[in-house]
């Protein structure tokens, strides 16, 4: 099974690691620092090299055998040591919009008591839809404004990982559903100090000033009780 270094490490750039399989126009590792996509953050890109080949890795897969990169060229064979190289701007893109949800969903959680029924995380841009009834103009104001004081706070961003008793036990799921799969014995966690943890497997930014200011875009009804919140990130 491939380890997954970003678990451990959000700002790995590059990493050192073998040539486990091949299978179409994929390989597998036995170590990526590749997000390999999943709760609503898109899988990493970025390059595979080798003494005498590169290829850029295009797309990422996960099943039973490992993590497959999907490559834009040629494949280096089996046992083959290889240099990935993770796009760092388009990853960090992300790493700071990821945190700016978890941020916006302790927010929408302490102020309303709400859960997390969808979302989605651009370079960009990202957005949350919430178990919400009523979201008006004062609401959207009063979720940024606190928003944007916890950011500027300066709280650290920490990630632990606890069991899965511990989880069960806890207040650590901001999800209308539990979609944690059976076989999942270690939760990991990302905490924002002092405001709020959540169950994540994602990657996030060390601390909530390089965040930026958070602005909400756009709302939209998406049901009877369903309401999506859109946000883009500026620097201060």
């Amino acid at each position: 099974m491939t380890e997954l270094l970003y678990l451990h490490d959000s700002y790995m750039r590059e990493f050192d690691a073998t040539v486990e399989s091949q299978g179409g126009q994929a390989v597998a590792l036995d170590r990526t620092a590749f997000f390999i996509g999943g709760g609503g953050q898109p899988a990493d890109t970025g390059l595979l090299r080798w003494a005498g080949g590169e290829s850029r890795v295009g797309e990422i897969r996960k099943d039973a055998d490992g993590v497959w990169h999907v490559l834009e060229g040629t494949l280096p064979s089996v046992g083959t040591p290889v240099r990935g190289i993770v796009e760092w701007e388009r990853r960090y893109a992300i790493m700071r919009h990821h945190s700016a949800l978890h941020v916006l969903v302790g927010v929408v959680y302490k102020q309303f008591n709400a859960l997390v029924t969808g979302g989605a995380i651009y370079p960009d841009r990202a957005r949350m839809d919430f178990s919400l009834e009523n979201l008006d103009k004062e609401r959207v104001a009063a979720i940024e404004a606190e928003a944007n004081r916890v950011i500027a706070g300066g709280r650290r961003i920490l990630v632990r990982f606890v069991s899965r008793e511990e989880f069960e036990r806890s207040d650590l799921t901001r999800l209308a559903r539990n979609l944690l799969p059976a076989e999942i014995r270690e939760v990991r966690v990302v905490e924002i100090e002092g405001f709020d943890a959540q169950a994540d497997g994602g990657t996030h930014v060390q601390n909530t000033t390089e965040i930026g200011r958070l602005a909400i875009t756009k709302t939209e009804n998406k049901g009877k009780i369903n309401r999506r919140l859109e946000i883009a990130l500026l620097r201060e």
